[in-house]
């Protein structure tokens, strides 16, 4: 089992790399705009991973790993920052392409926004003493607020989206948290985050996919207008 947080990285990218290259989808297009954003994201969460580790409030179980670190961190983990959002990012893209009248009205966009940074909000002011809570609620809501008041028809197209890949993030993030084995892959120490869990999965890991995968979605949107793709 020392490999199986690889092949959930593996399998997680597999099938949606395999159907970038579908001529309705052409994902592949959009790999100029998405490696560099997702770099830049790396750029912030991965420090920020480091740190956590570093500090116990988090860390990796040996028996699933295959050993191999860069920066203190398994080379799994800086996979999952590629593989993980690769698969949303073309889900989004594929939504887009596809469904393009699948997204909510501005009016449903801006009460679940209000909604969700007013208990952000909320729980951050309570709870800023616990590091995952704070840094992870934090980045979202600075994050969220940016996007609405700078670029809100992202949010009219990521929330929806969103809200049905928490269904694969879900059963994902339950095996790196032990839902299904014997011990978990990724552990987390309770006393600095709220220690709400959904099975075993911390609710914060929901906002953190949520913070990675919208800054990765609004940096390819900006480059997308700032470079747009040749039409050869």
């Amino acid at each position: 089992m020392w490999h199986l947080y690889l092949v959930l990285n593996i399998a997680s990218f597999s099938i949606p790399f395999l159907f970038s290259f579908h001529p309705k989808l052409k994902f592949y297009k959009l790999w100029k705009y998405f490696f560099p954003a997702t770099g830049i994201m790396m750029a912030f969460f991965i420090p920020w991973d480091i740190i956590f580790t570093k500090n116990g409030f988090w860390g990796f179980n040996e028996t699933y790993l295959s050993g191999y670190k860069i920066a203190n961190l398994p080379i799994e983990e800086w996979l999952f920052f590629i593989c993980i959002p690769y698969a949303c990012l073309f889900t989004i893209y594929s939504f887009k392409n596809l469904l393009p009248r699948f997204k909510f009205t501005n009016a449903t966009t801006t009460l679940l926004y209000v909604s969700l940074q007013t208990i952000l909000i909320a729980m951050l002011l309570y709870f800023f003493d616990r590091w995952y809570t704070a840094i992870n609620f934090g980045y979202a809501i600075v994050l969220m607020a940016l996007v609405y008041n700078f670029k809100p028809d992202v949010l009219n197209t990521f929330f929806p989206v969103f809200l049905i890949l928490l269904i694969p993030f879900f059963i994902i993030n339950g095996f790196l948290t032990g839902s299904w084995i014997h011990e978990e892959v990724v552990w987390y120490n309770d006393l600095e985050n709220l220690g709400i869990r959904v099975g075993t999965i911390p609710i914060e890991d929901s906002i953190y996919a949520l913070g990675m995968l919208l800054t990765v979605f609004v940096l390819m949107e900006k480059f997308k207008e700032k470079y747009p793709a040749t039409t050869k």
